[in-house]
């Protein structure tokens, strides 16, 4: 459900109301806390759940239901925890080396820059040692080169299989909405261990929380639902 305006105007009168009143007891203890929850309305008036959009200007919800969240997977326990984009499903051509930004405002929490790529042999053990699940590790090794933001109210997007991040890009750094954070690449894929450039993607992931620890965006959710859930979350059109 989206913010109405009405909403907003009330809750800060209230919180305004409040701060009235506890400055006229004199109480900065409480004076501190109010002006933190304010603050905190703020961040999610400005980045709420709705606010996110796809990390490719222009991308929909890719055609093939393969490519969402909660498709069926032989790995990552059973089940793939983002939106795939690959050329000719996304509305947009998906290339190698096209730019990836920030679907929301936020703090870098892992900006994988000297990520070192699979060889075949390599590649073709990770497969069969996540043949039953894929730990945190592991799940690092099939995204290939990646970049986490933490968001407000603790959501986190996931842009993996990056050929390159971009200059700037490292933990503890600010982005806003639409920053150019990386490259669309195919790291961490068989392709990429073969030293080819085919096969490019972006895995695009959304958690309420940490990732692979927490739910993500599409999770458990029915096939059917999803596309309206996006709608909303994504504010598409």
């Amino acid at each position: 459900m989206r913010i109405k305006p009405g909403w907003v105007v009330l809750a800060l009168v209230t919180l305004y109301a409040l701060v009235v009143t506890v400055v006229s007891n004199q109480n900065r203890r409480q004076l501190a806390a109010l002006r933190e929850e304010m603050r905190g309305l703020e961040a999610r008036l400005v980045q709420g759940p709705e606010g996110f959009a796809f990390p490719l200007p222009g991308a929909c919800l890719p055609k093939d239901q393969d490519n969402w969240p909660g498709a069926p997977r032989a790995y990552r326990k059973g089940q793939n925890p983002g939106f795939v984009f690959v050329n000719g499903e996304s509305c947009v051509p998906v290339v190698y080396g096209m730019g990836v930004v920030a679907a929301g405002s936020g703090e870098v929490i892992k900006a994988e820059t000297a990520y070192k790529e699979n060889t075949p042999a390599e590649f073709a053990a990770l497969l069969e040692a996540v043949a039953n699940g894929a730990g945190p590790v592991q799940m690092d090794r099939l995204r290939g080169r990646e970049v986490w933001i933490r968001h407000a109210d603790g959501l986190v997007t996931v842009y993996a299989h990056l050929s390159e991040i971009a200059p700037g890009v490292r933990v503890g750094a600010k982005v806003k909405k639409g920053d150019l954070i990386g490259k669309v690449g195919n790291s961490g894929t068989l392709a990429a261990a073969q030293k080819s450039r085919a096969n490019a993607r972006l895995l695009f992931e959304l958690w309420d929380g940490e990732p692979d620890k927490d739910k993500f965006f599409g999770q458990d959710m029915r096939r059917e639902a999803l596309p309206a859930q996006a709608k909303v979350r994504f504010g598409l059109e």
